[in-house]
């Protein structure tokens, strides 16, 4: 069967473009039904300051008992979208921190849902940037691989 990415993918906006002096926090999305989610960040820098990127775990997408993972994932980035394509593969960790050079950069973090607290109820998730200047202008998609594909996948911003 050939890839099809609106049936087999859903593509949620997490976090609009914006200035990101003290940080914020993405929609959050369920990922009921999904073998995999993807954040995709994107920054451009206009100040020398990291962005710190992590991942939260909640019950409901109302943001319900919100934590930090707890199990390392496969992250990927390309500090310099200027000058390459090419995502590097990062260190897995439960978190991601930018470099501070003044670069346009993109950030990809793959979550699995079975690493979520799961028994705890944990189904779905968003992320957080820590504080940085008002002149790095983020944003954030998920990417949400369905289980089955279908003509018009359900709903991720509902529980």
């Amino acid at each position: 069967m050939k890839l099809s990415l609106p049936q087999q993918f859903k593509i949620v906006e997490a976090m609009a473009p914006a200035a990101d002096a003290a940080g914020r926090t993405s929609d959050y999305v369920s990922l009921k039904n999904v073998d995999k989610a993807w954040i995709v960040f994107t920054t451009t820098q206009g100040n020398a300051a990291t962005i710190a990127i992590t991942p939260k775990q909640a019950t409901a997408v109302a943001g319900t008992s919100a934590k930090n993972l707890t199990v390392s994932v496969p992250i990927w980035a390309n500090l310099d979208t200027a000058t390459s394509d090419t995502l590097a593969r990062a260190t897995d960790a439960t978190s991601y921190t930018t470099d501070a050079a003044i670069k346009n950069k993109v950030v990809v973090i793959e979550i699995d849902p079975r690493h979520l607290d799961v028994d705890g109820g944990f189904d779905c998730i968003a992320f957080t940037t820590g504080a940085s200047n008002a002149a790095n202008i983020t944003q954030g998609i998920f990417i949400l691989e369905y289980r089955y594909q279908q003509s018009s996948p359900p709903a991720a911003i509902t529980d």
